[in-house]
């Protein structure tokens, strides 16, 4: 195939293989910018479709310089890059975390203003310590009762929230029963939505232009958790559930860079 000569990285949602056989090459793409002595996993995390994920789902949010920014998950490979890019952006950022080394690097390392344990402390101790007066831009990782809170009681008039998921129930067998949201929303005049990074495709290439440069600056940090051998596939799908990785978690199938 002409258009990916031997030797050529590419992308490819396959599924769980450590092989895989394409007939015309249409459900392969090749990485759309110069890698430079960056890894090729950062196609997979930073500079690819959580990568993605942060930028557009922060900007719906509407950020603005001294807002207060909220992210949960945040020291996975989505809520780590949101509370980056919302500080490049001037805002007050504070993230949620589950382990103390987790926000130890989010306040050291990623210069979040404030990182909690959601373990150890409540959102309403967190809050009376980090926004008092409520918080304006919310990037929803967990869902469940966080979000639920956070909707309820934490959030100023006019804020808004981006859905990116809900780990936090994915696994779940029974439906759950929450209060109702609706005035709470109404008197505060909250905007919630939910989005796909997919919707922005034709907008990905100006994302790379805006990611690429801070990445190979190392003004946009990042953490892979990578787990060698194709037989770590399981291993390193259900660590997601358990909050086991740190940034983005990767498996390394073969002998690759």
């Amino acid at each position: 195939n002409g258009e990916f000569p031997l030797g050529t990285l590419v992308l490819t949602n396959s599924g769980w293989r450590s092989h895989y056989l394409s007939k015309d090459g249409k459900d392969l793409r090749s990485i759309p910018y110069d890698l430079g002595s960056l890894s090729p996993s950062v196609s997979l995390g930073v500079l690819g479709m959580p990568g993605l994920t942060a930028y557009f789902g922060l900007r719906i949010l509407e950020p603005k310089a001294g807002e207060i920014c909220v992210v949960n998950g945040a020291a996975g490979a989505v809520g780590s890059l949101v509370g980056q890019l919302a500080k490049q952006k001037g805002l007050t950022v504070i993230g949620f975390a589950g382990s103390d080394e987790k926000c130890n690097w989010l306040t050291n390392d990623l210069k979040f203003d404030y990182a909690f344990n959601y373990k150890k402390i409540s959102l309403e101790d967190a809050f009376k310590k980090a926004a008092p007066k409520g918080v304006d831009v919310f990037f929803d990782n967990v869902g469940g009762d966080f979000f639920h809170e956070m909707v309820t009681k934490h959030m100023a008039p006019h804020g808004r929230v981006s859905i990116c998921g809900s780990i936090s129930n994915y696994n779940d067998t029974e439906k759950h029963k929450f209060p109702q949201i609706n005035m709470d929303i109404l008197m505060h005049e909250l905007t919630i939505r939910g989005f796909m990074v997919y919707s922005f495709a034709k907008e990905y290439d100006t994302a790379f232009s805006d990611m690429v440069p801070l990445v190979k600056k190392g003004e946009l940090k990042f953490k892979e958790t990578v787990f060698e051998g194709f037989e770590k596939m399981p291993a390193a799908f259900v660590g997601l559930f358990k909050g086991e990785n740190t940034g983005k978690a990767i498996v390394k199938a073969g002998n690759y860079p």
